[in-house]
């Protein structure tokens, strides 16, 4: 195809790549503020799925001893319930923050007869012997991953561009909380209420994104519900 004079005129104009610049540029910015605005809602998010019971009866746990016992997770909870936290990352500041959280119900949960722990999915070093100030239960190591399924779920890269984790990494600075960057921390964790014996799971948190945490009056209420062995007893 030949142009002539006049098509060759328009297309030599200055003003007309600029034009097709801008449009270009335009289209750029267009599919950058879609992608941001879709990475900050729940459509791209791993979904969850509930644990059963009998689930995690059934995981294998271990202890952090030198000379590490191994046993099943329902010991947790089988007397007394148990408020469990999977923790992400004991390195994590946000993580740090939660369990800091979960440590101020100590007392309460103590009134109640209701134990607190926390389990870890690697031990790195002296990460969990760090992360123990901020979390006043007993630690457990799970292998497995177990903790963080039925379906395990992970955040990489997308979290930070999403709007609700840049606020919480705000919170927890503002809140003085630091960390560091040792160990996996995308495979996402949660905190979990479970009753005595075969009372079942009263509460169920899973992390929906990084420094998503539980809200510890739901734990607390959570917690009030347990038919512990030793109240279970006195009503007799």
């Amino acid at each position: 195809m030949v142009l002539d004079d006049k098509e060759m005129s328009f297309l030599q104009d200055p003003s007309f790549f600029s034009m097709g610049m801008w449009s270009i540029g335009a289209g750029a910015l267009g599919a950058a503020a879609l992608a941001l605005l879709l990475a900050n809602t729940d459509v791209f998010l791993s979904k969850s799925q509930k644990a059963t019971l009998e689930y995690l009866e059934d995981i294998d746990l271990k202890t952090l001893e030198k000379e590490p016992r191994t046993f099943k997770a329902k010991e947790l909870w089988e007397k007394n319930g148990a408020v469990i936290m999977a923790v992400r990352r004991p390195g994590c500041f946000l993580c740090r923050e939660e369990a800091a959280d979960l440590s101020s119900l100590k007392p309460k949960l103590d009134e109640l007869g209701v134990p607190l722990y926390a389990v870890v999915k690697e031990q790195i070093r002296t990460e969990v012997q760090d992360f123990q100030p901020y979390f006043k239960g007993e630690i457990f190591l799970d292998e497995k991953k177990k903790f963080y399924g039925p379906q395990r779920r992970k955040m990489m890269f997308m979290g930070f561009v999403r709007l609700g984790v840049w606020y919480n990494f705000f919170r927890a600075r503002n809140g003085g909380f630091s960390g560091n960057l040792e160990g996996e921390g995308f495979i996402l964790g949660g905190v979990f209420v479970v009753g005595s014996g075969k009372q079942g799971i009263l509460l169920e948190h899973r992390e929906k994104e990084f420094g998503d945490k539980v809200n510890p009056v739901s734990v607390l209420e959570a917690a009030r519900k347990i038919q512990t062995q030793t109240s279970a007893a006195e009503t007799k």
